[in-house]
């Protein structure tokens, strides 16, 4: 898939799930986001890049830590996404935090600026990983360090069937190496390309506790990165794509209740120099 149309199906697949992604993922996500902050170890002061940063799940807490003398920097490729994190962060306060509209691999911004970079499950989205790593590498300051979380291996997300069942509906290539990242030493192999020292990766398991099938459903569908193709579904595309989805999880039910496994891989390297 050509790289321009894949940023720009990123851009507006996230433009149209802005609305809805915190309700469905904020708890879900939570894990790997604090797993990345405590690999983080953000001390008051700092100055911190969030890219990828979606509506600031990982923005405000990074705030929170670096306090009023710090200052947080959150990028995204959507403009839904930006303006609702500048929203809430006017509405709470936070002078701090300052927000941009940006690529993560063209990171417009001027060179050892930072002291730390901090990328939410954004990196697998991106058609060219170690590009966004190499700059996240270039604006740190020596010294800085850089966290990254993805989703783990493919056989360990019980709801990796989302993809297929979506694109064997409508040709969307929205993530063509999803997992690619997640996969063996692929993370540990992508921070040494892009240059950095003293790397560290965990591998954490997690579940997706969903109460009903339609939260499953909302998460799946409307909350994720499939939401611009789901857009186009008729209903009864989207009938047939919800029973097939919910059959694929089918053994993650008991009740109206489902729990979902899944798999987290959090890396960790510092730019020496």
């Amino acid at each position: 898939m050509d790289e321009k149309l894949q940023r720009r199906v990123q851009r507006y697949g996230w433009d149209r799930a802005a609305d809805y992604y915190e309700g469905y993922w904020a708890k879900q996500l939570e894990p790997a986001q604090q797993c990345m902050l405590e690999m983080a170890a953000l001390q008051s002061g700092e100055q911190v890049l969030d890219v990828a940063c979606g509506t600031g799940l990982v923005t405000f807490p990074a705030a929170d830590a670096v306090g009023d003398g710090g200052n947080v920097l959150a990028t995204d490729i959507s403009e839904a996404m930006v303006e609702s994190l500048q929203r809430t962060a006017g509405e709470r306060g936070l002078a701090q935090v300052t927000s941009q509209r940006m690529g993560g691999e063209d990171l417009s911004l001027e060179d050892a600026r930072f002291d730390a970079a901090l990328c939410g499950l954004g990196l697998m989205y991106f058609p060219d990983p170690v590009e966004s790593l190499r700059q996240m590498r270039r604006v740190l300051k020596p010294g800085g360090r850089a966290v990254a979380a993805v989703w783990g291996h493919r056989d360990s997300c019980g709801w990796a069937e989302i993809f297929p069942i979506v694109d064997s509906r409508v040709s969307t290539e929205v993530c063509p190496l999803f997992f690619q990242l997640g996969t063996g030493d692929a993370m540990r192999y992508a921070y040494e390309a892009a240059g950095f020292a003293k790397i560290e990766v965990a591998r954490i398991s997690t579940v997706l506790h969903y109460d009903t099938a339609d939260d499953a459903l909302g998460a799946a569908f409307v909350g994720g990165p499939v939401a611009l193709a789901y857009s186009r579904f008729d209903d009864a595309t989207r009938d047939a794509a919800h029973a097939e989805y919910l059959a694929s999880i089918e053994s993650y039910r008991d009740g109206e209740r489902y729990a979902v496994p899944g798999e987290f891989v959090i890396a960790r390297g510092e730019k020496l120099g």
